[in-house]
């Protein structure tokens, strides 16, 4: 696999075709919702780059999971909900299959200096160096499993692990996509990063995503800090410490509904 390939390729303002390294994990012929997260932020991106400069920046993602993403053409719209010059609340929708297959609410705030006031961050994760490489695809099938590299910091537990990713592949082919796209692209995989029970024996597939930023993310890699709680009754959180290479940048938490295979 080599960086000219893309987990999608544009069909026209708002339509794509997601490639064969979108293919999910719970189900090959599925796509994978980490990079359709991407897509998601990067139309948003493009959406409000078409309007101008207007000096916000993108504070909170929250995604949720209406229903599968088969591997087959979609499309992306994106609108404003509530307008403002000092925060905004966009909405991405994606349809698939004459349905909306995934609603996402993107809040916008307005960017200054606070520097002086700075703190609460938690500490940064250790480098590349003191990693070693993982191989999810010992645990999971599909493409996009198959377009990630990983690097574990410290021994992978059941529902704890910590560990950089980055992607091999863009996100839309021969289309500059930010930093904040494509590491945001990557955040989903948190689900997958540290299992508490044999996939072949429980479901627990993530039914939202909702990442609060604390600044942009900068880089190709992206540090995840995961813990996974099941909980007695079929209910379950995935939780994430968000790092990029300059330290803590956000958090991300999924809802898991966990049903044992019948």
């Amino acid at each position: 696999m080599t960086r000219d390939d893309a987990y999608f390729v544009r069909l026209d303002a708002e339509r794509y075709r997601p490639t064969g390294w979108t293919g999910g994990a719970w189900s090959t012929t599925e796509q994978h919702i980490s990079p359709m997260n991407g897509l998601i932020t990067h139309a948003v991106e493009r959406f409000c780059a078409e309007r101008g400069a207007d000096g916000m920046a993108i504070s909170r993602i929250g995604v949720d999971i209406l229903g599968v993403l088969g591997i087959e053409p979609f499309e992306v719209a994106v609108s404003v909900v509530r307008p403002g010059r000092t925060i905004e609340l966009l909405e991405a929708v994606v349809t698939s299959a004459g349905r909306a297959a995934v609603r996402a609410r993107i809040w916008r705030s307005v960017t200054l200096d606070t520097a002086a006031v700075a703190g609460g961050e938690v500490e940064p994760l250790p480098g590349l160096a003191e990693s070693e490489a993982l191989d999810l695809g010992e645990v999971w099938p599909g493409g996009y499993i198959g377009s990630v590299e990983l690097r574990s910091v410290g021994a992978v537990k059941p529902g704890r692990a910590a560990a950089w990713i980055r992607s091999r592949a863009d996100l839309v082919e021969d289309e500059p996509a930010s930093d904040l796209a494509r590491l945001i692209g990557l955040v989903d995989t948190a689900n997958g990063l540290c299992v508490r029970q044999r996939i072949d024996e429980w479901l627990f597939p993530n039914v939202d995503l909702t990442i609060h930023l604390l600044r942009q993310p900068r880089g190709e890699w992206l540090g995840l800090d995961t813990t996974v709680v099941f909980g007695p009754a079929g209910h379950g959180v995935t939780s994430s410490v968000l790092h990029d290479a300059a330290g803590h940048v956000g958090y991300a938490n999924q809802t898991l509904t966990i049903r044992p295979r019948g």
